[in-house]
């Protein structure tokens, strides 16, 4: 069986779904729609806690999603993958266009932030991981994404969050920001 086939079967599974259990239909809807926007909002509250260790957090979560979004869009226009609803004959729960369905967008940017919450060591992490894996099952469910268009922008997510981690690690970042870390790496740097 070829991977496409794989891909399409699970897909095929997970969608029908919505037929035979249709009263998950409207949590779907609002997670494969809305739920996205609970990281700004979480970014938010972590921003106005004053806590600059949340601060950077959140500053890395807005580069890995940023970062990951580019990622996303250059590999959707050199893998053009038509979205299921295009191709096949689906239940779609909610309106999209029929732009490139690979990678997912919307998986990209909830597995960024969660990656970032979780690489920060945030409260409720798990939480954040939850959310970002209804998000991605409940586009598939929706009919919109195949689960390999989900998993790549998981991947993709993921691997952004942690190279803009490494990166401010690297670069010692948060010393830009924090004056007490800043005075510590100035009086480094005249030993």
């Amino acid at each position: 069986m070829s991977f496409i086939r794989f891909d399409y079967q699970l897909f095929h599974w997970i969608n029908q779904q919505a037929m035979q259990l249709s009263y998950l239909d409207g949590i779907m809807i609002f997670f494969a729609k809305y739920a996205l926007f609970m990281f700004p909002a979480g970014m938010f509250v972590y921003w106005i806690s004053k806590s600059q260790k949340k601060r950077m957090i959140v500053l890395q979560a807005i580069l890995a999603a940023c970062a990951g979004t580019a990622v996303s869009f250059v590999t959707g226009h050199l893998l053009h993958r038509d979205r299921p609803f295009v191709t096949h004959s689906v239940i779609q729960l909610i309106n999209h266009s029929a732009d490139a369905s690979f990678p997912s967008d919307h998986a990209t940017v909830a597995f960024a932030c969660a990656a970032a919450f979780w690489l920060g060591r945030v409260r409720y992490r798990w939480g954040w991981v939850l959310i970002a894996t209804f998000i991605a099952i409940a586009r598939v469910w929706s009919g919109v994404h195949y689960p390999s268009d989900v998993t790549a922008g998981a991947l993709i997510g993921v691997a952004s969050a942690w190279g803009i981690g490494r990166i401010f690690i690297r670069m010692k970042l948060p010393a830009l920001f924090i004056p007490h870390q800043a005075r510590t790496l100035q009086s480094e740097n005249r030993k």
